[in-house]
């Protein structure tokens, strides 16, 4: 069973997740060479499925809170297993990537994070399998659908190629700089 603390929580995450779906399509579109062409980038591929895995993970979950008399812990174990399956086909893509793209790396660090979150999802909805009314597994299960929200909109956003600003990238192009005085133009 959902909580009813957290029934409005759900209307309110299913309404996102739909408007995110719908707004990755929108971005597909306006990358659609990227993703599509003969010499498709298959870290875009990868990126706009992971993308999709997060946002369709998180509606899921929101839309089986909605209906009455039903919990959210086989939909938690079911979209944690497949999100577990899409993570070990993607990791095998990049290995196979990985000598033609210095990305490849940080997508994968990126994809063991969202293992972790899989992996959560299934431990807390086996919880709430088991013990259907363990209010602290139905909240750890929606805060890990707001994180869901958060990894998709990362990846939509590197999908379509806006910038990235990371704390270590730009430090380690700081201390390049001061270390090359070639570079400066003092």
């Amino acid at each position: 069973m959902v909580p009813e603390s957290l029934r409005d929580f759900f209307v309110a995450t299913a309404g996102v997740a739909g408007a995110l779906i719908g707004l990755l399509f929108v971005a597909i579109s306006v990358a659609q060479d990227r993703l599509t062409s003969e010499n498709a980038d298959p870290i875009h591929q990868l990126r706009a499925a992971a993308a999709l895995t997060a946002f369709t993970n998180a509606l899921t979950i929101s839309l089986f809170a909605l209906i009455p008399d039903t919990g959210i812990g086989w939909a938690s174990v079911s979209v944690g297993i497949v999100g577990l399956l899409f993570i070990a086909g993607s990791l095998i893509s990049l290995l196979q990537e990985r000598r033609a793209h210095r990305a490849a790396l940080r997508d994968a660090t990126f994809l063991v994070g969202q293992l972790v979150i899989f992996a959560l999802q299934l431990v807390y909805g086996l919880q709430l399998v088991a013990h259907r009314h363990d209010t602290g597994a139905a909240e750890a299960i929606a805060v890990l659908v707001v994180v869901c929200f958060l990894l998709g909109i990362a990846r939509a956003w590197e999908l379509v190629g806006g910038p990235s600003f990371s704390f270590f990238g730009q430090a380690f192009s700081f201390i390049k700089q001061r270390r090359d005085p070639a570079d400066r133009s003092d």
